[in-house]
C-alpha cells in the first residue's frame, strides 16, 4: 500500500491537534508577510507542546522563530510563570511573530532576542542564563552542528534537545549536509541517547531528532 502521508497527517490533526483562531490566525499572518512556507505542521506542533508538558518544562529555547507558530505551543505548555526564549535573525519575522504570540495570549511568556543565534546564544552563556529545561534547534542546517555546541551547555541535565527538519537531507542525498552532520555528532555523543522519529507532513515525511542529556553516574 502505497504511503498516503496527507491522509495521514490529516486524520491525525483532525483529531488529535484542530487548530484554533490564533494558530490559523498566525499561519495566515505568515502567509500575507511574504514568510517562508517551513513551519512545522500541526501534528508536530502538538508533539512538540507535548514533549514539554511530559518533562514539566519551565524554560524553553528555540533557536529559529520564525512567525511563532510552534512557539505558540511551546508556550503553552508553559506554566503562567514560564518562559520561551526564542531567537530570530530577520525583524520582519521577529514583527510578524510578536504579533501571533500577542494574539494567542502568550506574549508574557515569551522573550524574543533579535540577531545571529551563534552571538546570542553565547550571550546568554555569558550573562550566565538559568539552564534550560528543553531546547529546540529550528533554523539555518547549516548551522546546526554550532548550535549543537552553544546550546548544549544551556541545557539542564535531564533536559530534552530537539532538531527539526533532520531526515530528508539525511536519506534522500550522498552529499554532506548539515542535519547529516547533526544526526552523526548527537549519536556520536554517549552521554545523548538520541533516535530520529519520522515525522508527517502535508507533503512527505520529515523528521526530528529526539535526545536527553543524560545525567551523569554517581
Amino acid at each position: 500500500m502505497e504511503l498516503n502521508t496527507q491522509g495521514y497527517n490529516e486524520y491525525i490533526a483532525s483529531l488529535f491537534a484542530p487548530q484554533d483562531t490564533a494558530l490559523t490566525g498566525a499561519i495566515d499572518d505568515m502567509q500575507s508577510g511574504g514568510l517562508p512556507a517551513i513551519n512545522v505542521s500541526a501534528t508536530e506542533g502538538k508533539l512538540l507542546q507535548l514533549l514539554a508538558l511530559t518533562i514539566g518544562a519551565k524554560r524553553i529555547l528555540e533557536i529559529g522563530t520564525l512567525g511563532g507558530y510552534s512557539g505558540i505551543h511551546f508556550a503553552r505548555a508553559l506554566p503562567e510563570d514560564g518562559k520561551l526564549v526564542t531567537l530570530e535573525i530577520d525583524a520582519h519575522h521577529a514583527e510578524v511573530a510578536l504579533r501571533n504570540f500577542e494574539r494567542a495570549g502568550v506574549a508574557h511568556k515569551v522573550d524574543i532576542r533579535l540577531g545571529p543565534a551563534a552571538e546570542t546564544l553565547g550571550q546568554l552563556a555569558a550573562d550566565g542564563a538559568q539552564p534550560f529545561d528543553l531546547v529546540f534547534i529550528d533554523a539555518d542546517k547549516g548551522g546546526y552542528a554550532e548550535y549543537l555546541r552553544l546550546s548544549l551547555p544551556l541545557l539542564r541535565e535531564g533536559g530534552l534537545l530537539l532538531a527539526d527538519n533532520t531526515l530528508p537531507e539525511a536519506v534522500l542525498t550522498d552529499e554532506d549536509s548539515g542535519t547529516k552532520r547533526y544526526n552523526a555528532l548527537v549519536a556520536d555523543m554517549p552521554k545523548l541517547p538520541s533516535i530520529v522519529i519520522p515525522i508527517l507532513r502535508q507533503h512527505g515525511l520529515d523528521g526530528l531528532t529526539v535526545s536527553i542529556k543524560s545525567t551523569p553516574a554517581g
